[in-house]
């Protein structure tokens, strides 16, 4: 289970640090939340409710450096399907943001940029909401890498171009 001052990753909420519990009378009855502050924005607070286990399956904790260091050396060995479906493709997407799981969120960060690599060499651009769904995905997986590798995002740029030219 979590404990206080565990680093988590919440949702899409990205990197919080659970900071404490709180008690709170609902119908009556006492109920317990985490208190979660996240790691690059300490004005926000979140309360998780700790005996709703679909809110707890949004919590995980945080990536270790060995983690990180098996996602970004396997992210060459991945060549992702693109969704044609735009409609499936949204709701695959959304799915994925909210699930938080690394491997599916890099997957889908390949596929928006090989199928954008395919539309500029076309003479066109990416869809609008493909862009938006490739700029949340990096912003939470760089949130959780940066935080472990303890880097600003040029250095992870730097560490995962590293990474993955050592390999070749």
């Amino acid at each position: 289970m979590f404990q206080i001052n565990d680093a988590v990753v919440y949702g899409a909420q990205g990197v919080c640090k659970i900071v404490g519990t709180q008690e709170q009378m609902i119908d009556g009855a006492n109920k317990t939340y985490f208190v979660l502050k996240p790691a690059d924005d300490r004005s926000a607070t979140f309360y998780v409710p700790t005996w709703n286990e679909k809110a707890l399956t949004k919590m995980r904790k945080v990536m270790t450096k060995q983690d990180v260091d098996a996602m970004i050396d396997s992210m060459p060995n991945k060549k992702p399907a693109w969704i044609e479906n735009e409609t499936e493709r949204k709701e695959t997407y959304k799915r994925i943001l909210v699930g938080g799981n690394q491997a599916q969120i890099i997957s889908m960060i390949q596929a928006i940029y090989l199928h954008k690599k395919e539309r500029e060499a076309e003479g066109k651009r990416l869809h609008m909401s493909d862009e938006h769904f490739m700029k949340d995905a990096e912003q939470l997986l760089y949130n959780e890498w940066q935080y472990v590798l303890n880097v600003d995002k040029a250095g992870l740029m730097a560490y995962i171009f590293a990474r993955i030219e050592s390999d070749d």
